[in-house]
């Protein structure tokens, strides 16, 4: 099958690869028909996220299913589906309490982290191959994968977005407490900051004003939220302008963009000598912001290890830090439902639709924010 590869630092190819198959009883494979490129997916394209060569990365499938293992009731044989990116057995503590992203069962690297597993993200969250490739192997084929109703007549890009972006941007806005009358402010404007921000405005927030320095898509934000919109790059403190904006600070800072914001010569340096995870440029910026007693939630991705972390201003202004990998899986039929009523159109983050074939150009394209990017959709 051909498959998006890691072959490097900033060097993705397709090739041919070992076609998906089932390993366990309750597996399934599902033959992937769209996919997409998601942020997360940079920090491995980057290298900050270290992987072998040739792991298949991708988390963001949807397609029917190919093959059933003998123990899989749920689905069958040529079902529709759209599958999460988080690996969850169903069963354990964790899954069984809408704590999906940290299944107890699905990593076996415990020696590495004790943590979830999830589809393409390296060999530290589970060694799963990814998404971005014609097949795909699905374990817990009882409890992963979504089943579109065959009454439903949506296109693929209506539905793919349950898969990450959707469920990831609603559970930060619900998980960082966002209520009526908030102020909120979105750090990054890619499609879980865009998501991000129109969730915030139907949680009732009173106002809502989205961060980033790159202009196309401060423009795409303002035109699809309605959001007021602030470019980093013309403030010399940002987060003490946003203060004084919003009279004190925001309720509520949510930050989409994590480690590779815009890093200093110092912070790139010693993210490649794998002595700093990454920037803190979006947290330095939030804590700055985030009134006192306001929370933060950090969505964005984050590496292990941060010197100057700022833990002293956070603690000594009752700041709330909220953290993590999205729980998906629970929040699927509900946004089902709202996708289906028209109570929402995901496709509007959609600017590309590319061949599986031309990934690695897609990849530079997303990478170095070309073509004004927002979101890519591959088709195998």
């Amino acid at each position: 099958m051909k498959a998006v590869t890691f072959q490097g630092t900033k060097d993705v190819q397709v090739k041919q690869v070992e076609d998906a198959k089932l390993q366990k009883k309750d597996d399934i494979v599902v033959r992937i028909t769209s996919t997409a490129i998601c942020g997360s997916d940079l920090h491995i394209y980057q290298g900050a996220l270290p992987t072998e060569k040739d792991y298949v990365i991708g988390h963001e499938p949807m397609g029917i299913v190919e093959e059933v293992g003998p123990e899989v009731t749920r689905v069958k044989k040529g079902d529709r589906v759209v599958l999460p990116f988080n690996i969850s057995c169903g069963h354990c503590y964790y899954c069984e309490h809408e704590m999906e992203s940290q299944c107890d069962n699905a990593n076996p690297n415990k020696d590495i982290a004790d943590t979830g597993a999830y589809f393409g993200f390296t060999e530290r969250y589970g060694d799963y191959q990814g998404g971005q490739a014609e097949l795909l192997r699905v374990p817990y084929g009882n409890f992963v994968p979504f089943v579109i109703p065959e009454s439903c007549e949506l296109e693929d890009e209506a539905l793919l977005f349950m898969s990450d972006v959707l469920p990831t941007a609603y559970w930060s806005v619900e998980n960082s407490g966002v209520k009526d009358g908030d102020t909120v402010v979105v750090l990054g404007c890619g499609p879980v900051g865009l998501m991000t921000q129109k969730f915030a405005w139907m949680k009732g927030a009173k106002r809502v004003i989205a961060v980033d320095n790159i202009s196309y898509r401060l423009n795409h934000a303002q035109k699809m939220n309605q959001v007021e919109i602030v470019n980093f790059d013309n403030h010399e403190d940002t987060g003490n302008y946003l203060k004084e904006l919003t009279s004190g600070g925001a309720d509520v800072v949510i930050d989409c963009v994590g480690m590779d914001g815009k890093k200093s010569a110092m912070e790139a340096i010693g993210q490649k000598l794998k002595l700093q995870g990454g920037t803190l440029s979006a947290i330095e910026i939030g804590m700055n912001a985030v009134r006192k007693f306001g929370t933060m939630q950090l969505t964005g991705v984050y590496g292990s290890k941060y010197n100057m972390f700022p833990l002293g201003n956070i603690f000594e202004r009752n700041i709330t830090v909220k953290t993590g990998q999205a729980p998906v899986i629970h929040y699927m039929p509900m946004l089902f439902d709202w996708i289906s009523s028209g109570k929402m159109d995901p496709t509007e983050i959609i600017t590309h639709r590319i061949s599986l074939d031309d990934a690695s150009s897609a990849y530079q394209m997303f990478n170095d924010h070309e073509d004004e990017v927002i979101k890519v959709v591959l088709k195998p």
